[in-house]
């Protein structure tokens, strides 16, 4: 009996890019919610939720203008947003390095300041 449950646990349901996309849109047109989805196609809600995400990439993707051959190969939405995500971390670690260089710098100065100071005139003591 455990065997026929770990079996059907196991079942893949495998849909195609057409049913995904129908079950996608009928949620997103409330014609049906999102857990009736789920039984339908006994489908985890994680899954869906996939489904979901890349049906919104997809037409965030094909609706983006798009970019003549002739300026070279673009990067994929998804590559420009990693790069970019890359390049803003790398510019804040680069505000917290000047600014820690700074420090560093200033504090440094404010050691020598006074040991570099030239001591007072030394008066010769007057002879008797």
């Amino acid at each position: 009996m455990e065997k026929a449950k770990a079996e059907r646990k196991r079942q893949i349901n495998n849909y195609g890019a057409l049913e995904k996309c129908r079950a996608v849109l009928s949620i997103w047109t409330e014609r049906r919610r999102p857990a009736e989805v789920c039984r339908e196609m006994q489908v985890p809600w994680m899954v869906l939720a996939q489904w979901q995400k890349r049906a919104m990439e997809g037409m965030l993707q094909a609706l983006e203008p798009r970019v003549s051959l002739d300026k070279g190969p673009s990067l994929s939405p998804r590559l420009q947003a990693m790069l970019e995500k890359k390049r803003v971390q790398l510019l804040s670690m680069n505000v917290r390095l000047e600014r820690t260089l700074s420090r560093a710098q200033e504090a440094r100065k404010a050691e020598k300041s006074p040991s570099d100071s030239k001591p007072a005139a030394v008066s010769k003591p007057e002879k008797p």
